[in-house]
Parts: C-alpha cells; sequence; structure tokens
C-alpha cells in the first residue's frame, strides 16, 4: 500500500510516489486576503507566512517534490497584483520541483508560472492518485491505491460540556466506494483504495463542518465516495466517524 503520511501538526501530509517523495499541499488559496478585504473584513497579510511555513516543510520533510492539491491561487481566472507577486515568490523559493492538481480556482495559474499542471481530472504519481476534488476524478486516479484530495477545507466543531465551542481542521480517511464513480463513468469499477481528504492549508479559507447536520459537501462525489470516513486532528488525533463526532 502507499504511503500518505500527515505531517504532524501541520496541513499538509507527505506522499510516497516511488520514485520520489512529495509534501502535499491542499487549498493554499494565495491572495485570499484581496477577497476577504472586498468583502469588508480586515485580513493582514500572511502570504509571507504561508511561504516560509512551505519552505520550512520541504526542509523539515526533506521531499523532493512539493505538489499543491488544488487553489494554489484565489481568484478565479488569471492571478494579478499581490496574489501574482505571492505566487511568483513562492515558486521561485521554493528547492524543488512543483506540481499543481489544477483546481477551480486555477485557471489562468499556468500561463504565468513555470510548473506542472495535471488535468483538472486529476493525475497518478506511482501508487497515489492526486485530483483537486471539484470535478470527478478520473478512472486512471480512482485505481490508485490512495487517492488524496482537497478542495472540501473539512473541519469539526468541538463543544465541551459547558457550552463552549471550537472549530478544528481535520483529515477525513477511509475506503473509497465505487458506486457514484461506477454509476458517472457508466461502467463498474473496482476499487479497493483509500480516500484521504485533506484539510486546507490556507488559515483565512474557513471550511466546511463535517459533523454539522446541513452541511453540505462541495465534491459531487462525497460523501457518498466514502461512507465510513474517519477524522482526525492535525495533531492525529482520532476523532471517530465523521457523521458521529
Amino acid at each position: 500500500m502507499a504511503r500518505v503520511d500527515p505531517v504532524p501538526d501541520r496541513p499538509a501530509a507527505v506522499a510516497d510516489f516511488g520514485d520520489e517523495s512529495a509534501l502535499l499541499v491542499a487549498d493554499y488559496h494565495a491572495g485570499i486576503e484581496q477577497s476577504l478585504r472586498r468583502e469588508g473584513l480586515e485580513a493582514p497579510s500572511r502570504a509571507e507566512e504561508r511561504r516560509n511555513r512551505v519552505l520550512s516543510l520541504v526542509v523539515e520533510t526533506g521531499v523532493e517534490r512539493v505538489v499543491f492539491l488544488g487553489d494554489l491561487g484565489h481568484h478565479i481566472g488569471e492571478p494579478e497584483g499581490a496574489e501574482l507577486a505571492e505566487l511568483e515568490a513562492l515558486v521561485a523559493e521554493l528547492p524543488v520541483p512543483v506540481t499543481l492538481v489544477r483546481g477551480n480556482h486555477d485557471g489562468g495559474i499556468a500561463d504565468v508560472l513555470d510548473l506542472d499542471v495535471t488535468p483538472p481530472d486529476g493525475a497518478r504519481f506511482g501508487d497515489v492518485g492526486l485530483c483537486h476534488g471539484h470535478t470527478w476524478p478520473s478512472e486512471d486516479v480512482l485505481s490508485a491505491d490512495v487517492v488524496c484530495m482537497g478542495h472540501e477545507h473539512p473541519a469539526v466543531r468541538l463543544e465541551d460540556d459547558v457550552g463552549g465551542s471550537r472549530v478544528e481542521r481535520v483529515w477525513l480517511r477511509g475506503p473509497l466506494a465505487g458506486a457514484p464513480f461506477a454509476e458517472h463513468h457508466g461502467e463498474s469499477l473496482d476499487l479497493s483504495g483509500e480516500l484521504v481528504v485533506c484539510p486546507a492549508f490556507n488559515d483565512y479559507s474557513g471550511g466546511t463542518w463535517v459533523n454539522i447536520e446541513g452541511q453540505e459537501f462541495l465534491a459531487p462525489f462525497l460523501p457518498e465516495a466514502c461512507p465510513d470516513a474517519e477524522a482526525y486532528l492535525c495533531d492525529g488525533t482520532r476523532l471517530g466517524r465523521y457523521d458521529a463526532i
């Protein structure tokens, strides 16, 4: 079984592609502050902090590649202004090759940055399939031992005995179910892999509270594609089934 191991206390993972190791980072959303300010929110730039966090993770883990699991940028179209400057600085300073798994916010990035970009339905690296999750993954991606995605920004709301609550980012992991993909692709798929839904890297990006009734998943194939998914905090704490927390 291919290995995809979350980095303790970080919203990032290390994947073994067989011929190289890669840092997986989902939903970086460079330049998100511009959008938040347009909505009237006070949002100081964390561009440098985000970049330094990724650079530190590359050094700490010793990976040979960085893969952004979609939504590297935040603006839907071609990035510009502060967002473009943030993206250019990030790619220029990363000491290893960079791959972008195209997400719904990444429409114009390939035109302005020097990096590898996958099709919207993802790509397979060794025994690891990668997709963003905003559209249906390819059959090649689904046939991998482990399928990793972003897009959802999964989080849980935890309550204490006195009525207090807090929101925590989580990983979702569980066996991949073939039924929704068979219906979409029009043929039976014998899937035996694991699905890993990665938490958002960007602190400003919010999330889907997967344990709150009425909170809908964003991916067209969830939760049906992984009904037995379990949630894990970034520190590794296992919370159990996402819908029973």
